[in-house]
């Protein structure tokens, strides 16, 4: 199956790409890995909600969240490279949360990237990552996701 199919039915419409903020590309081509830039979770412009895991957000809005991140992270993706079924594998996922100093649910709030991930790509979609809790994001975004992709000719 096609992976606009399987977006489809995972009722997943991506958004256009959005250009980098900064002093970097969204994505950045080498050899056969493309290397997504953390992205955050917006929709329409803006950062979908603000705070802190663990405070103001739940673990539960924040698992949205990161899927937001990774379906932002998808999109760049393919405006780069064409087409998402390219990609051969997901090799890492890398996962921030700002996270109130005493929350300990970090790896479930970054597996709404690694979850949508495996569903979009099956055992392809596997990857080895890392999830780690912060103080601050830009924005004041509660999540923040970033991603290593393995691409075919």
């Amino acid at each position: 199956m096609a992976i606009d199919e399987k977006l489809a039915e995972l009722g997943i419409i991506l958004p256009e790409a959005t250009a980098s903020v900064g002093s970097y590309v969204p994505v950045k081509l080498t050899g056969n890995l493309a290397f997504v830039s953390g992205m955050l979770p917006s929709e329409g412009g803006h950062v979908k909600q603000t705070g802190r895991v663990g405070e103001s957000v739940t673990t539960q809005e924040a698992y949205n969240l990161a899927r937001i991140c990774a379906i932002n992270g998808l999109a760049a993706l393919k405006n780069v490279i064409g087409t998402l079924d390219r990609v051969k594998g997901i090799a890492m996922v890398q996962g921030f949360v700002q996270a109130a100093p005493d929350y300990a649910e970090v790896p479930k709030v970054i597996n709404g990237a690694s979850d949508l991930l495996v569903a979009l790509f099956g055992d392809a979609g596997r990857h080895a990552r890392f999830a780690v809790g912060v103080a601050s994001l830009p924005m004041n975004a509660p999540v923040e996701v970033a991603f290593v992709a393995e691409i075919m000719p």
